[in-house]
């Protein structure tokens, strides 16, 4: 039994706009005080390895500090004889080197994400790539990896979550290609070297800030005054639409002429030019052949095998099941949109290009929802105070803001998160949610000091709630199936109008909190041609999981036969090709973009099944908090996900919510 001691590690998270529950309400807010600029005394939060504000230099020397002290701790390792191999002279080392330098680690490149300092962003950049190397490097370790199996082989007693980390180190060296020879080893580092530069030269393709149509303001008739004055001009008078999200989505979504959408549309999907789909065929024969090398039939197999779902079969069964529970609805959803496009335009055939049109129209007919007026409710200085009053209430916790300590900018606040009824100190989080030069662009949790039990018995308490002994099991190291599943639990405090009031109160008179009106658009609005919108989600996923389990296939053929098929009869528009602006399946998704839907799938299920008749009950609460927050990777998260529901997971209450919820 570890003996607890007084010096404890506590783990700290950084939130670049908010987590889960806080996302809608952040986005919404506005604020009616003044931005955080109070100076702040210097001083360190106590248990914390982090290190804020280091300077360029500091920055790569530390990285450096970083990779001295692994490579030794391998070295160590790699050096045990095969027949002295023990827990504390292997397994131990190498877990409380991730506990000891995941903090360390971040330090370096936490910066790239918020310093106005383009020295700083530039230096932590480079100190990933540094660390990233050298982890890879020890990766493909032949020597440790021969003494971690030659610990499993004498068979000496390890709890089931050490077991688990352990199973975890030979996997991840397998998957590397360590149990290989070594000529095919050599061939697995050189498929994965041709397979990034190919990934790199395929987004680079579609980076291309310069492609842009011309159209006249008849043309983008629809579009409101303010866009149109943001629009380039050409020297004849047009309007530039340039090939990015900022301008497409506006014009698919408010312009009225349907040419002008469809040629926009077009442009749009096939953005990646003629050289991605080559590229991106390349790709997958390389992804084919480095699967094949791992004992593995096809990459999608290879992909998903160490994720909840285990195999592509898997995957192909829950996309269909889902595909077709939400057929009728998503029918009807259809049906709504042709029917208003034959009574504003005529008989004409109903595209892709006019789903997101159309939506939005049917969305200001029925919808009482103006977000201008809706921002107005939401100031930061009641969303934050209802926020924490709502995780107070149901996981038993309690927050205090920290005034004196040491941030990265002054508009960064720090908060200590206790239990609510022992007061023991759990963690910290920073909050760091207004926007400013050169800080990342969008909403994001990072963990700065994952939770871990080391031999001292100094915890670290990952994302506040975690307890898990292994850093390797905490903080967003968790199954990637897993991952968002309870992020997408608690979105769904975000809807419901008791919470609503709780974090709102009209700028001009914070007593007059959001109304019932409003809170019922804004569900309904939620919801609103959620069926039609899964099945296009659920027709990429399908192609991208095809494309990864099958040799040589023909990727145009296979999404025009396809999309109908998901689409309810929608054929591709033409023109258009998936291989060339398709990044998630050429670099960071590839065979697992089912993984979103995955994760709202069994959230819905979760929340369905325990909260809706007690969503502020602390007895659920706690139950969710130690059953599933708790245990992070340590466990199957299958068996954490039926150890909370009392039975195995089940589609079936995300497609009631989906039929009940619909307009």
């Amino acid at each position: 039994m570890v003996r607890e001691k007084k010096d404890r590690r506590y783990n700290l998270l950084a939130l670049t706009g908010s987590a889960a529950l806080l996302a809608l309400a952040i986005n919404l807010a506005i604020s009616a005080v003044n931005a955080h600029t109070k100076k702040r005394k210097r001083r360190d939060l106590a248990g914390s390895n982090v290190r804020v504000n280091l300077s360029a230099p500091e920055i790569l020397q530390l990285a450096n500090s970083i990779i001295s002290k692994s490579k030794a701790v391998h070295d160590a390792v790699g050096s045990v004889p095969l027949d002295k191999a023990t827990y504390a002279n292997v397994v131990l080392p190498l877990a409380e080197l991730e506990a000891q330098q995941f903090p360390l680690v971040q330090s370096c490149i936490f910066p790239k994400l918020v310093s106005t300092s383009e020295e700083v962003r530039k230096a932590s950049a480079e100190a990933e790539q540094r660390i990233d190397s050298h982890v890879l490097m020890c990766s493909q370790r032949e020597d440790v990896y021969c003494v971690v199996k030659a610990f499993v082989a004498r068979g000496e007693w390890i709890s089931p979550e050490a077991n688990r980390y352990v199973q975890c180190l030979i996997r991840d060296f397998e998957r590397n290609g360590l149990n290989l020879t070594s000529t095919k080893r050599e061939e697995v580092q050189r498929l994965r070297a041709h397979i990034d530069d190919l990934s790199v030269l395929y987004i680079k393709n579609m980076s291309d800030e310069s492609t842009f149509l011309l159209f006249s303001e008849t043309e983008l008739a629809g579009l409101p005054p303010e866009f149109l004055q943001s629009l380039d001009k050409a020297e004849n008078g047009k309007f530039k639409v340039y090939l990015r999200s900022r301008h497409v989505i506006p014009v698919l979504e408010l312009c009225k002429i349907g040419m002008t959408r469809k040629t926009v549309a077009v442009a749009y999907g096939k953005r990646g030019g003629e050289a991605n789909p080559s590229v991106l065929k390349s790709l997958i024969q390389l992804r084919h052949k480095l699967a094949r090398l791992l004992s593995y039939s096809n990459y999608a197999d290879y992909a998903v095998a160490p994720r909840m779902a285990k195999s592509s079969s898997k995957v192909f069964e829950f996309l269909e099941d889902i595909s077709a529970s939400v057929n009728e609805l998503a029918a009807r959803e259809l049906d709504m949109l042709k029917d208003l496009k034959r009574k504003e335009e005529g008989e004409f055939p109903f595209g892709n290009e006019d789903l997101l049109y159309y939506m939005k129209r049917v969305e200001e007919q029925y919808l009482d929802l103006d977000f201008g007026v809706l921002k107005q409710y939401f100031p930061i200085n009641l969303v934050l105070p209802g926020i924490f009053k709502i995780f107070q209430d149901l996981f038993g916790l309690r927050f205090e803001e920290i005034a004196d300590v040491e941030v990265w900018h002054s508009d960064v606040r720090a908060f200590s998160v206790f239990d609510l009824s022992s007061s023991e100190l759990l963690g910290y989080f920073y909050l760091d949610i207004h926007p400013r030069e050169g800080k990342y662009g969008h909403i994001c949790v990072v963990a700065l000091q994952n939770g871990s039990l080391s031999s001292n018995g100094a915890r670290q308490v990952q994302h506040i709630c975690n307890r898990a002994s292994f850093a390797r099991f905490s903080g967003l190291r968790v199954d990637p199936d897993f991952v968002e599943i309870p992020a997408r639990v608690f979105e769904n405090w975000c809807y419901e109008s008791f919470s609503l009031k709780l974090i709102s109160g009209f700028h001009q008179d914070i007593t007059k909190p959001i109304e019932d009106r409003m809170c019922e658009s804004l569900k309904r609005w939620r919801s609103s041609f959620s069926a039609l919108k899964l099945k296009q989600e659920i027709l990429y996923c399908l192609f991208d999981q095809i494309i990864h389990s099958t040799e040589d296939v023909d990727m145009v053929k296979l999404f025009r036969d396809l999309h109908p098929k998901v689409m309810l009869g929608l054929p591709m528009l033409e023109g258009t090709n998936p291989a060339s602006c398709f990044p998630r399946s050429a670099v960071g998704f590839e065979a697992t973009c089912y993984s979103r839907i995955w994760s709202e799938v069994f959230a819905a299920d979760m929340f369905a099944s325990k909260f809706p008749g007690g969503l502020l009950s602390q007895y659920i609460g706690m139950q969710f908090r130690k059953k599933v927050l708790a245990l992070g990777g340590s466990k199957d998260p299958i068996d954490i996900l039926s150890d909370f529901l009392g039975r195995e997971p089940s589609i079936q209450a995300f497609v009631e919510s989906k039929v009940q919820a619909s307009l």
